[in-house]
């Protein structure tokens, strides 16, 4: 276990693949100037990777203060025991306060890991996070600043802050699109701290043989448009008005998880708190309620255009727009009126 360093630094994992970052890394810099500043402490960054050293100018124009560069051909493609060498060797040697990593396929495999090295707690799947003041309630000790860690609960129903007391690094993964990406600070003036990590055979334990890559299909996160379903779609079947009314705007599809438990589209197109996080020019939410989870992950769309039988359903407070009526009537005469239009 690593003591509690009040005067740490905040850290975030830069995930990167083939010379780019993955999209929650930027992210992540935002939310970590911020704690950073707040903590009156600097931001430092963990870049491992081959030929990665032209990229940590980026994360100094990100926010980074430190970016720590551990540049070795063997780290080229992720290993598991090798990032978390890399990670554990560098956490004991600099003791950071908090670490956060994206909640991505690769995030949520390294940071148990490193975790479980160096006996630090671990909060998965965040989507916030807050510096504030908490009490032990066993022993009533007030502990000052520390990183409030929150996240869905009892699969989204409720959401529960979570406080690392003694435990330290304070340690999270975070979802991606809940952090808004700062725009670049160009000029920005950071330091570069080249590092080296022995790594051995037990760390370097796998050999890749192919690589496959498969292009992701659904990209709402980059969506302009956003149309989507919820639980009062009805059916499956029904969903097709949600695709036709994307097609006819040129939007992507997206849906609550209502729709997505009952079966009529696939947790790719989820939108929520345990979904995706968007922030559309538009978006069209049709047969959706709007309970707290959904809205979590679409309220800051520039424009919301809420299509609903129920006068009084949630998501018209978050709405611009509010259409009152069935779906199954609105929607063909939304489709027809763009036809014409066109």
């Amino acid at each position: 276990m690593i003591e509690p360093n009040r005067q740490g630094e905040v850290w975030v994992f830069a995930e990167q693949e083939d010379g780019s970052f993955h999209d929650v890394a930027l992210e992540l810099c935002g939310k970590g100037r911020q704690l950073a500043d707040e903590l009156g402490v600097s931001l430092g960054v963990v870049l491992p990777g081959s030929n990665v050293r032209p990229l940590a100018d980026r994360l100094i124009a990100q926010g980074a203060d430190n970016v720590y560069v551990v540049d070795d051909e063997r780290l080229a493609h992720y290993q598991t025991g090798s990032y978390a060498r890399v990670l554990t060797t560098l956490i004991e040697k600099h003791r950071p306060q908090i670490v956060v990593y994206g909640a991505t396929p690769l995030g949520r495999d390294l940071a148990p890991r490193v975790a479980s090295a160096i006996g630090a707690g671990l909060t998965a799947d965040c989507t916030s996070l807050e510096i504030s003041d908490a009490t032990d309630a066993k022993t009533k000790t007030l502990h000052k600043n520390l990183l409030l860690q929150i996240r869905p609960a009892f699969g989204g129903n409720i959401v529960a802050t979570i406080v690392n007391y003694d435990r330290w690094p304070q340690m999270a993964t975070v979802r991606e699109g809940v952090m808004p990406m700062l725009p670049p600070e160009n000029g920005r003036v950071g330091t570069v701290v080249e590092e080296t990590v022995e790594l051995n055979e037990t760390d370097l334990a796998l050999k890749l043989i192919e690589r496959h890559l498969e292009e992701r299909k659904i990209n709402l996160k980059g969506a302009r448009v956003i149309v989507a379903g919820g639980g009062g779609v009805g059916s499956k079947d029904n969903f097709k008005l949600i695709y036709a009314l994307a097609g006819a705007i040129g939007g992507a599809v997206g849906a609550s998880r209502a729709a997505v438990d009952g079966g009529y589209i696939g947790q790719d197109h989820q939108i929520g708190q345990t979904g995706t996080t968007v922030r559309p020019a538009l978006y069209i939410a049709a047969g959706i309620s709007g309970a707290v989870q959904h809205r979590a992950g679409m309220e800051e769309s520039a424009k919301i255009i809420a299509i609903n039988s129920d006068p009084d359903a949630p998501i018209f407070s978050v709405a611009h727009y509010g259409i009152v009526g069935d779906l199954n009537k609105v929607i063909p005469m939304l489709i027809k009126a763009i036809k014409e239009k066109k």
